[in-house]
């Protein structure tokens, strides 16, 4: 449940979740409530998995896509001796 949420932080909040990076392409402006429940992957019950209850319950959709991310690369790293 999230009272006033902007569409961005609901992208954030799905990709937490779901352990995929959620991009908001709505268009969306503004802030909405949202009240969704479902199912955690690997468990049984009567609610609906994540991909179903965001369609269902919030009229949005998820689409695999491919797009830029940003990436921090260590090259290199060395241990300062202690005594």
């Amino acid at each position: 449940m999230g009272p006033a949420m902007p569409m961005g932080l609901l992208a954030s909040l799905l990709s937490r979740v779901s352990g995929y990076q959620v991009v908001d392409h709505t268009g969306l402006t503004g802030s909405y409530d949202v009240n969704l429940r479902f199912r955690p992957e690997g468990t049984e019950g009567s609610t609906a998995d994540l991909l179903t209850a965001i369609q269902e319950q919030l009229g949005l959709k998820l689409e695999p896509g491919k797009g830029a991310v940003e990436t921090i690369v260590v090259d290199r790293a060395e241990r300062t001796p202690v005594e």
